[in-house]
């Protein structure tokens, strides 16, 4: 006798779907391709497990992303001089920042509020 395991066929739409939905998410470029040279001495970070502050005490307005020991990068953001700026900390995971890049502001994708 043969055990047969029916799944239903909303269930097999949704998973269809959800993977359809987060294959644009792996193909996305990283933000890595978008960074440039080092951000200069006068944009500091300081980091806590939760965030991670960055402040631009230079006297131009900068382009920074945050790089982590994961290899992940943080998106691109604005700081104005003297602004502060709040992207994620290192988590209970250790993912510390490594550095932080100049990056193209032409791919922004949030700003400091």
């Amino acid at each position: 006798m043969t055990n047969h395991m029916r799944i239903s066929r909303p269930l097999v739409l949704a998973a269809v779907t959800a993977a359809g939905l987060l294959m644009p998410l792996a193909t996305a470029p990283a933000a890595e391709a978008t960074t440039s040279s080092l951000a200069p001495e006068c944009v500091e970070y300081f980091q806590s497990w939760r965030y991670t502050h960055v402040r631009n005490d230079c006297g131009d307005t900068v382009f920074v992303a945050v790089e982590y020991t994961n290899g992940q990068w943080a998106p691109c953001r604005v700081i104005e001089p003297g602004g502060w700026a709040t992207f994620s900390g290192y988590g209970t995971g250790g993912n510390y920042v490594t550095g932080l890049r100049m990056c193209d502001p032409a791919v922004v994708t949030a700003q400091d509020f």
